[in-house]
C-alpha cells in the first residue's frame, strides 16, 4: 500500500484524516493524471454514498477537478458499481466515488475509476501520490475560459437501474424478495429495479440520514435480514453494503448464504448455459474450504489469488475468466461490469431461482461450509512475513503436523495484518473444537517464538 492509497482508494476519518483540503488535492492531481492532454475539456463523473461527510468532500473534490480544467459531472447518491458502468457507457474520461464502503459513517474515502471503468493500477496511484506529497510534477492552473466547471445529471441513477435490469432476460414475478439497503447507496436503486422486474419487494434500512449507513444493518449485520425473511415469509433476502458493490443473501428458511455460495450457484448456472469460460471461477485464498471442495466435486476449476478484489480482477482479465469474487459478497461478473456489483449479482441469483424453480436453500446446498477459526498472534513487525515465521523450525513443524492431521479435509492459512503487528492464524476443518484448539496452540507458539 502507498502513503495515501490503500487497497481500495484513499480512506480515513472524514474531516480529520480525509480532510476537504486533501480531497481538493486528490481531485486536482487525479484529474490531471487521468485526463492527460486530450485537447478538449475532459469530463469526470462523481458519485457518493449517503454519509454526512459526502457533501463537504464532494465540494472540495470537484473544486480540485475543475481547477485543472475538467468538467465535474455530479451524479449524486449512487452505488460505486454505477460509476464504473457509467464511465464506459456515457464516455466519461474518468470517474470518482466518495465512499468508505461497509465502514461506519464517520469514515469516508475517495476512489477513482479509469475511462475503461477499472480501479486504478498501482503505478497510477503512486504517480498521484507523488504529485500530492512530493510535488513531483508541476500542474499549471488554467485561467479564463479554460477553467473547468460543474454540472449535475440526475438521469445517471436511472441509466444504471435500466442497465442492471437488462442483465437478466426474464421477469421476477412470483418472487417475494426482502432487501436490506444498509441505509446506503442501494436505497436509490435496488427496490426500483426489483419492483420493475415484477418481484414483490419488502425493504428495510432504506431511510438514510447521513449517520445510519451500515449501522447494525446491511451485509455486515445480516442477522436483521435473516430474522426479517423468516418473519415475512420471503422467498429470499438480499443485503447490500453502504456503497452497494457487494451483496449477501438469506434463503427462505432464514439461513445465511455468503459470497462463496452465491458464486457457486451462479457459476454452475453459467456452466449449464455455456457461459463459463474455461470452466473456471476465480476466488481468494480466504474463500471457505467448502468452496474448493464444491469445485472438485462439480469439476469446476477454481483459481486462487491474494485477498482483495483487485487481485481477483487482475486474474480474470489476464486469462479471460468471467466470474470471480470474495466470501464477503464482492462478486465480479465481467460480462456485465468491471467491478463488484451488488445489484447485478443479486439479480443473477434471483434469475437462477426463477428459471430453475428451485428454492435458494436447495441451490446453496451444493456447497458445505466448513468451520473456520481465526486467532490473532501478536508478533514483532519484522516477523510478519512468511519467510520469517517458516524459518522457525518449531512453527514449521507445528503447521505440518496440523495439516497432516486433516488429511486433505482442512487447511492452515496464515496472513499478516496490513496495519497491525499481528499475524492472523486461520484454520478450517470439519471438527470445530479441534480446529479451535489447533489455532490457539499455533498462535501461542508464534507469539512465543516471534517476539524475541
Amino acid at each position: 500500500m502507498g502513503r495515501l492509497f490503500g487497497t481500495d482508494g484513499v480512506r480515513g476519518i472524514a474531516n480529520e484524516e480525509l480532510t476537504p483540503e486533501l480531497a481538493f488535492h486528490i481531485g486536482r492531481a487525479g484529474a490531471y493524471v487521468l485526463t492527460g492532454d486530450s485537447g478538449r475539456k475532459p469530463r469526470i463523473v462523481v458519485g457518493k454514498d449517503t454519509r454526512i461527510s459526502g457533501d463537504i468532500l464532494e465540494a472540495a473534490l470537484v473544486a480540485g477537478i475543475c481547477s485543472v480544467g475538467a468538467e465535474a459531472v455530479i451524479a449524486g447518491v449512487i452505488p460505486t458499481p454505477a460509476i464504473a458502468y457509467l464511465v464506459r457507457s456515457e464516455g466519461f474520461d474518468a470517474g470518482v466515488m466518495i465512499s468508505a464502503s461497509h465502514n461506519s459513517f464517520e469514515h469516508n474515502g475517495i476512489k477513482f475509476f479509469s475511462g475503461e471503468g477499472y480501479k486504478l493500477r498501482d503505478e497510477i496511484e503512486d504517480r498521484i501520490e507523488r504529485i500530492i506529497l512530493d510535488k513531483a510534477e508541476e500542474i499549471v492552473a488554467p485561467t479564463h475560459e479554460k477553467i473547468g466547471h460543474i454540472s449535475h445529471d440526475d438521469t445517471l441513477v436511472r441509466k444504471y437501474i435500466d442497465f442492471a435490469k437488462q442483465t437478466i432476460s426474464g421477469s421476477l414475478r412470483g418472487l417475494k424478495v426482502a432487501i436490506d439497503c444498509a441505509n446506503g447507496a442501494s436505497s436509490v436503486t435496488a427496490e426500483y429495479a426489483l419492483k420493475e422486474l415484477g418481484a414483490e419487494v419488502l425493504t428495510i434500512h432504506n431511510r438514510p440520514n447521513g449517520i445510519n449507513i451500515n449501522a447494525d444493518c446491511g451485509s455486515t449485520h445480516i442477522e436483521g435480514l435473516m430474522a426479517y425473511v423468516k418473519e415475512t415469509g420471503a422467498d429470499v433476502g438480499l443485503a447490500f453494503d453502504g456503497d452497494a458493490d457487494r451483496v449477501l443473501a438469506v434463503d427462505e428458511t432464514g439461513a445465511f448464504v455468503d459470497g462463496d455460495k452465491i458464486m457457486a450457484v451462479c457459476a454452475l448456472d453459467m456452466r449449464e448455459r455455456g457461459l463459463l469460460e474455461d470452466n473456471t471461477v476465480v476466488a481468494t485464498v480466504m474463500s471457505n474450504l467448502g468452496f474448493f471442495v464444491m469445485g472438485e466435486e462439480n469439476h469446476l476449476k477454481i483459481k486462487r489469488t491474494k485477498v482483495g478484489d483487485r487481485y481477483v480482477l487482475e486474474e480474470m482479465l489476464k486469462h479471460g475468466h468471467r466470474i470471480g469474487g470474495e466470501q464477503s459478497g464482492h462478486v465480479i461478473l465481467l460480462e456485465h461490469n468491471t467491478t463488484g456489483d451488488g445489484l447485478v449479482t443479486g439479480l443473477q441469483l434471483l434469475d437462477v431461482m426463477k428459471r430453475s424453480g428451485r428454492k435458494l436453500s436447495d441451490l446453496a446446498a451444493v456447497m458445505q461450509v466448513y468451520p473456520q477459526v481465526l486467532v490473532n498472534a501478536k508478533v514483532k513487525n519484522e516477523y510478519k512475513n512468511e519467510e520469517s515465521y517458516m524459518a522457525v523450525p518449531e512453527i514449521k513443524k507445528k503447521i505440518e503436523e496440523i495439516e497432516a492431521q486433516f488429511t486433505n479435509a482442512g487447511r492452515v492459512l496464515i496472513r499478516p495484518s496490513g496495519t497491525e503487528p499481528l499475524v492472523r492464524v486461520m484454520i478450517e476443518g470439519k471438527d470445530e473444537v479441534c480446529i479451535k484448539n489447533c489455532a490457539e496452540e499455533l498462535a501461542q507458539l508464534m507469539e512465543e517464538k516471534l517476539n524475541d
